[in-house]
């Protein structure tokens, strides 16, 4: 297992973030993961516990339109897919977990693109 400062860093945000933000079936949880390469996004219901949609920069439908997957703008285009599905599901409030990343840079792109998508926070 890694223990790098770095991620022992994230881990205590994370942990500090999740303390307080709890998805539930009316306003569930978009949490974001990002890699050096890529942005992956879920939406999870922390009362059942299940995960209702996920989408990231390798799915098929951005996969074709992104030219890079690790910048701000892909990231903005994953938060507008995760945007698009979940009203179609009929989810039109969330809450945003940060997963410990600061909210800086993709991070923020992947909220501005939900946002512009029609979720509210």
């Amino acid at each position: 297992m890694r223990t790098g400062k770095k991620l022992v860093a994230r881990q205590r945000r994370r942990a500090r973030v999740r303390r307080r933000v709890r998805g539930t079936d009316e306003c569930p949880r978009l949490t974001v993961f990002r890699s050096s390469k890529h942005m992956y996004v879920q939406v999870i219901a922390d009362g059942p516990a299940r995960t209702l949609l996920s989408v990231s920069t390798l799915t098929p439908e951005l996969r074709t339109q992104l030219k890079k997957t690790a910048d701000a703008g892909a990231a903005k285009a994953v938060g507008l897919l995760a945007a698009r599905r979940c009203i179609e599901k009929g989810i039109k409030r969330i809450v945003f977990d940060r997963n410990g990343f600061l909210y800086h840079g993709r991070v923020r792109a992947v909220a501005d693109g939900a946002r512009e998508g029609g979720l509210e926070f």
